[in-house]
């Protein structure tokens, strides 16, 4: 019997072509040009014959043959440094599928290590304007409602490397590596406000970390953050890592990194902010004009392309286009790609599921023809936000900023197959 290729249109009136015609690219079809000018094996010749494998472990580690790792990195520009002087480690977006960042991937970002902190002693204190204080463990934690959801973090330096220009060396991993998409697990905000009794005043809530550094935000205490934000205590199904936060820390899907406070120990409920130095003196924004935006908190609408993109090289042909998007408003509505420059879109295909202030995996199929060109991103979210280009966002914030870096981003691929970063 005829193989049925139906769903591939164009082959519909290829009666007399053969199914290895088809396979090679002969077709007409998008299915045909996926393996056209590709090398295919005939047999199973090379294939290694069936052998016992190994014994059975309490672990299970990647194949030797996957080499795949984050970068450390101790500032925009400065790469590849010693562990001891990084203070980020980005995630390798060019190397994983789907939109989940496996947990040893996730990306870090520390001001003062990681410290190792013993779940039985750590604890959670909630005070300030309360009608009680609680002084919470970790098995308090856990035994209260839970809730599980995905949700994206995200550096506010991330993009960083593309504010004032471009190099065309770098990766996806260097460009964007500080995001990723985890499911987390935890106890509502709301449970734990309910349990303290915040005064209706408290309009703010300051969050610390338990590391060296002590790190603490400023949060106001929005309808979104109350019914969003929580204490978690689980990463992927298992308990936080240490450099993620173990023994627990403070979720607050689609908003800064920084905000997600880790190794968290204290809750305090207000009427201001605090003005720690964290909002002070280092999480603030330079304008053009050297005035300084204070509480920029959400994650603005961002993609980008993960392949075909930095230092890879591609061949004239079936090419497959993926990358991620994300908004920290809510949900990828669309995702549109551009294969000459900017100057013509058309629509991506989404991975389902598509939640709101998580990572989207998008895709799209393009045939190139070995002319040099352009391709770009750009998404929208349900709430109508779409990603600018980098004209727009420097018109807008000019290029002493350094934090919330979300233009489209360019990748430029000369004749030869080479993608660069390039700005638009």
């Amino acid at each position: 019997m005829r193989p049925v290729f139906e769903k591939f249109p164009s082959e519909a009136a290829e009666d007399a072509v053969s199914r290895r015609r088809f396979l090679t690219g002969a077709s007409a079809g998008i299915a045909g040009s996926v393996v056209a000018g590709r090398a295919m094996a005939d047999s199973l010749a090379d294939v290694p014959p069936r052998e016992v494998g190994s014994d059975l472990s309490g672990h299970s580690e990647r194949s030797k043959y996957v080499h795949i790792e984050r970068i450390p990195e101790a500032g925009p520009g400065r790469r590849h440094v010693d562990p001891g002087d990084a203070i980020n480690s980005k995630t390798p977006l060019d190397k994983l599928v789907g939109a989940i960042t496996p947990s040893d991937l996730h990306y870090e970002r520390s001001h003062a290590g990681v410290p190792e902190l013993d779940p039985a002693k750590h604890r959670l204190l909630l005070h300030g304007m309360t009608q009680k204080q609680l002084v919470l463990t970790l098995n308090d934690l856990k035994a209260m409602p839970s809730i599980s959801r995905m949700a994206f973090i995200e550096c506010t330096g991330n993009g960083w490397e593309n504010w004032k220009k471009a190099d065309e060396n770098l990766t996806v991993q260097n460009t964007h590596g500080l995001v990723s998409t985890n499911e987390w697990t935890g106890v509502p905000l709301k449970f734990l406000i309910q349990l303290v009794g915040k005064n209706s005043g408290a309009t703010w809530m300051l969050a610390e970390g338990g590391d060296a550094a002590g790190v603490a935000r400023s949060i106001p205490l929005t309808d979104e953050i109350m019914d969003e934000a929580f204490v978690a205590y689980g990463q992927n199904g298992e308990p936080l890592r240490p450099a993620h936060g173990f023994p627990i820390r403070l979720i607050m899907p689609g908003f800064e990194g920084n905000l997600n406070i880790k190794w968290l120990r204290r809750l305090k409920f207000g009427d201001q902010p605090w003005m720690t130095r964290w909002e002070t003196a280092r999480y603030t924004q330079l304008l053009a004009d050297g005035k300084a935006t204070q509480f920029q908190l959400r994650m603005e609408t961002n993609s980008v392309i993960t392949s075909p993109s930095g230092t890879m090289v591609i061949e004239p042909g079936y090419n497959r286009i993926t990358g991620l998007a994300w908004s920290g408003h809510g949900k990828v509505e669309k995702v549109e790609i551009s294969t000459d420059g900017a100057k013509s879109w058309k629509q991506a295909e989404l991975s389902h599921p598509v939640l709101p202030k998580t990572q989207t995996r998008f895709q799209m199929s393009w045939i190139w023809d070995g002319r040099s060109t352009k391709i770009v991103s750009r998404s929208t979210d349900d709430k109508g936000n779409v990603q600018p280009d980098r004209a727009a966002l420097i018109a807008l914030m000019g290029t002493n900023a350094l934090f919330h870096y979300n233009a489209q981003q360019t990748w430029g691929i000369d004749a030869a197959g080479r993608v660069r970063n390039v700005l638009a």
